[in-house]
């Protein structure tokens, strides 16, 4: 906000020193590109930030899942928040569309998995958890189970589960 007040301000005296520029006053050209030269330094810098926050976000969706925790939303404004549920859309729509019928979740085995199965502890409760069987699980606060690990891969991102190293 700062950086954009300095360039309205900087605009404005522009816009002054160009009128009285073409009445005659040559001696202004020079400081009039120079403080060109800073609107387009500032705006470089600027869109650089935006692009880096939005690399940011974007890879938080891949990290944490289509729910981002409270503590990361508080930090973002509303427009950062509209254009997560924006990509956290379009990335659902294509996952969707390619993998037939049930879609492909690329968001799961970010690294290749060593074992199908995996050992996990439960952090808090969660409640009951289906896995393709059919079987249901109830994940209460430090049960252990051993699950699928593409079927709680989401849940350890999220810190429901903990994978339990032997």
């Amino acid at each position: 906000r700062q950086v954009l007040e300095e360039m309205r301000a900087l605009y404005e005296r522009n816009q002054a020193d160009v009128s009285e520029a073409k009445l005659g006053r040559t001696d202004l050209i020079f400081l009039i590109r120079f403080r060109h030269c800073c609107l387009l330094r500032n705006q470089r810098c600027l869109l650089a930030y935006l692009y880096d926050r939005l690399l940011r976000i974007r890879a938080l969706r891949w990290e944490y899942g289509s729910v981002l925790p409270n503590t990361i939303q508080f930090h973002m404004s509303a427009e950062e928040v509209e254009w997560f549920n924006r990509y956290k859309k379009s990335l659902a729509t294509y996952m969707r569309s390619v993998g037939g019928e049930e879609g492909l979740d690329l968001t799961q085995d970010i690294k290749p998995p060593k074992s199908l199965y995996i050992e996990v502890r439960c952090l808090r409760d969660h409640g009951e958890f289906e896995i393709d069987d059919g079987t249901t699980i109830l994940l209460k606060k430090n049960s252990q189970h051993f699950l699928p690990r593409w079927k709680c891969e989401q849940l350890i991102r999220q810190g429901v589960l903990e994978h339990v190293l032997s």
